[in-house]
Formats: structure tokens, sequence, C-alpha cells
């Protein structure tokens, strides 16, 4: 068991490690040929390895960066147990929940390439509280509707795409759990489009293990306590600092277009907890600066937000 978690790590520090080179390949709006041809390369070595990975251990399945070697779309059904204990790619995550692959779509011709591995949160049977139990179920429900609604429609897309021959484009969409407590857990989907130009943007789903329930920003602040405006105000302390220090960093912060300033997040803003409990709040492509800056994340200090934390 060990040697297996081992060996999952591996192939996702490698797959996740693609796709960081992936995102710095299109950091600019428009990629040269040289860009295509380095993401095609990225895509051919992670077949490689997504080959060699399932001729040694065909029950482990790691997450990869690019599509593999199939012509046409490859659909595993929820309804086959065999197929999804295959296809577990995470051990228990917080003692609670799991993560299994729920479906796979993969396809490639000499134009379009697309990897999606679309993940399923599993509640672990446990002796404990079944009303807690109860309430896992119904929030991983929920979360996993939804994840396979995003993910269908850009499949959907990708192959529309493809029926209209729109040139070259290229699908990926993973999955990573960024933080594992005894408290909660956040799992983040990563989609990324590619045609000519590349567009990014993810989700973040972080779970309460002692209710059962799907955070909400408002739900780790204190009730009635103005969350936005610290999180908003050293977020952009943050983006000027970052700007003062990298002149290749630019956010729309301080423009003279007044409307293209970043002026505060909302309450749907993108956010997580990291293993340290700290808030992070995520941006997509475009959201805060421009594309070439990719996806950003801002960790808010402790400090700033302790007066009024739950």
């Amino acid at each position: 068991m060990k040697d297996n978690i081992l060996e999952f790590e591996t192939g996702k520090e490698n797959s996740m490690a693609a796709f960081e080179s992936l995102k710095k390949e299109y950091k600019e709006v428009q990629m040269s040929e040289e860009q295509l041809r380095n993401l095609e390369i990225v895509m051919q070595q992670a077949k490689k390895e997504n080959r060699e990975e399932r001729g040694r251990r065909h029950t482990m399945r790691y997450v990869t960066a690019a599509a593999a070697v199939m012509l046409a779309f490859l659909i595993l059904p929820n309804t086959s147990a065999t197929a999804a204990y295959a296809m577990e790619k995470i051990p228990v995550i917080g003692q609670l929940v799991k993560v299994v692959t729920f479906r796979d779509y993969e396809y490639e011709d000499d134009r379009n390439s697309a990897s999606v591995d679309i993940p399923k949160l599993e509640v672990e049977q446990t002796d404990g509280e079944k009303a807690l139990q109860k309430e896992l179920e119904k929030t991983t429900d929920e979360i996993n509707a939804e994840i396979e609604e995003i993910s269908m429609k850009l499949v959907e897309e990708f192959k529309e795409s493809m029926e209209n021959e729109m040139g070259y484009q290229d699908l990926i969409v993973q999955s990573e759990v960024l933080a594992t407590t005894q408290d909660y857990f956040t799992l983040k989907l990563l989609c990324y489009q590619g045609a000519g130009s590349g567009y990014q943007f993810n989700y973040y789903y972080t779970i309460d293990l002692n209710t059962g329930e799907r955070l909400q920003l408002q739900d780790i602040f204190k009730e009635g306590a103005d969350y936005i405006t610290p999180i908003s105000e050293n977020i952009k302390e943050q983006m000027r600092a970052q700007m003062s220090a990298d002149e290749n960093v630019q956010y729309w912060l301080d423009n003279e277009v007044e409307e293209w300033n970043f002026k505060a997040i909302t309450d749907e803003t993108s956010f997580y907890l990291n293993e340290k409990g700290n808030v992070v709040i995520g941006f997509n492509e475009g959201d805060v600066a421009p594309m070439y800056m990719g996806t950003v994340e801002f960790e808010i200090p402790a400090e700033v937000l302790k007066d009024i934390r739950k």
C-alpha cells in the first residue's frame, strides 16, 4: 500500500509539473509556433508516461497532464463497481472522504487532443455519527453533480468545435487535493482550454468534516463580521508588492481607467483553506490581471483575519 501511495504521489508530481510548465507556455495572449511545439512535446511525454504506468499497474491510474493515445472518447460509467475501484486514485481523505475517477474522456487526432478525468467524491463508511455521514453524502452528491456538469459541458464544447473544424484545440481537466486535515478538505478542479492561446480556470470545493457541509466564504467568519474589506485590502497590498518587485507582474490596480481596477472580492469569489488553515483567494485568468498572468492566488495571513475568524 505504501508503494502504491508513493507511486501515485510521484506520478501526480510529474503530471502537475507538466501542467505548470504548460501554464507558463501560454502566458502570452497568443501562442507562438515555438510555444505550440513545446505544448505538443509536453503532451507526448505525458502520453508516454501514461502508457508505461498502465503497463506496470492496472489498478493505479495517476492524473495525466495531457491526452492519452486514443482515437475516440472512452466512457467508464459510474455503474461499474469494478471500474470505480480500479480507478481509485487517493486513499482516505480526512478519514471520511475518498476520491475516485468517475469518468474518463480521452481523444487525440492530428489537430485536437483531450484528456478529461472527472473526479468523484465518495464517503467512507464508518461507525461514527450517522447524521454526519448522511450530511457528507448529501454534500458530496451535490459537488459530484456540479463537477460532472462542468466537465461534460467542456467535453461537448470540444466535440462541437471538432465538428465545425475550428482549428487546433486542446482540453485538459484534472483534479488536485489542496488540503487535508481532520476538520476539512479542499478539492481543486483545474480546467484548461487551448486554441492558439490557452485559458485556465479553476473551481474549489471545501467540505467541513465536522458538519459535513460545503463551506462558503462567509461560513468561516463570525456572524456579521466584515471580511470583505480586510481580505480585499490585503490582496491589493500583495498586488502592489509583487508589481514593485517584478516589472513583469501586472495587475489591474491603480490604473487611470478606474473601471478596470480591482476593487473588492465578493461572497462568490473562489477561495479555499490551505494546510495552515489560512484563507486563499483564487482568481481565474483575466479576472484581476492580463491573461498572460494566468490564474493567480493570494494567501491571506492569519493575523489579518484573526479577530473575525470563527
